[in-house]
């Protein structure tokens, strides 16, 4: 029988299939929200992460929910119960944390919103795949040690698949996604506060192209 869990990690891992790329939003302006998410999915982009950093986070979720088709709108820098609660009543699709504690752990258990914890350390890792989250996110990616410590833990850590973020660019992403035990990055170079503030969608759009056209190794 598929226990809860199991059954959100399917989730969680649909999404992250979708595309090598999940783009990690800021949205400062909620008026660029639903344009935003128009570009990244017509350039091959679904799954689109947008950050509790702003006051208008959750409306920007809920107008990509409900006026964006094609759009997997989740919430990221998921701290608390109450941003899991409130991302769930936004229409979010899937949340994203940059790490797990106990209280947001039990919350994710007690939700039916498909949840990304984040690991920086194997112990870490070990810990959220006792709980069942074969899925994780590698944050920050960059500063913990990069594509050499993700190799390092292929083969100790084998049930383990991970996204990972954080300072990795369009020029750096290949070199993650060839890596056995990645099955995408999140990437914030698809959206860039100057193309945002511009309105340059088109421009936008070029580089979830780009972007879709990489390839995982998973």
């Amino acid at each position: 029988m598929t226990t809860p869990i199991e059954k959100k990690q399917s989730e969680v891992e649909k999404t992250l299939r979708l595309a090598p790329v999940v783009a990690v939003v800021v949205i400062e302006d909620l008026a660029a929200a639903v344009p935003l998410a128009k570009a990244l999915v017509a350039g091959g982009i679904p799954a689109i992460e947008i950050t509790l950093r702003t006051p208008v986070a959750l409306d920007a979720i809920r107008a990509i929910a409900s006026e964006v088709e094609g759009a997997v709108v989740g919430s990221g820098t998921v701290l608390t119960s109450n941003d899991l609660k409130a991302s769930e009543r936004a229409g979010a699709r899937f949340a994203v944390s940059p790490g797990a504690t106990r209280n947001l752990l039990d919350a994710a258990d007690a939700s039916l919103l498909p949840w990304l914890p984040a690991a920086a350390t194997a112990s870490e890792a070990m810990a959220l795949f006792e709980r069942g989250y074969r899925f994780q996110k590698f944050f920050p990616a960059v500063p913990a040690g990069g594509v050499n410590l993700l190799k390092a833990w292929a083969s100790p850590l084998p049930g383990i698949t991970f996204c990972p973020t954080g300072g990795i660019r369009e020029n750096t992403a290949p070199d993650f996604l060839a890596s056995p035990n990645v099955v995408c990055v999140g990437g914030t170079w698809l959206s860039p506060s100057n193309l945002l503030q511009a309105g340059d969608w088109n421009k936008i759009e070029q580089l979830a192209r780009l972007a879709a056209a990489l390839k995982a190794a998973t």
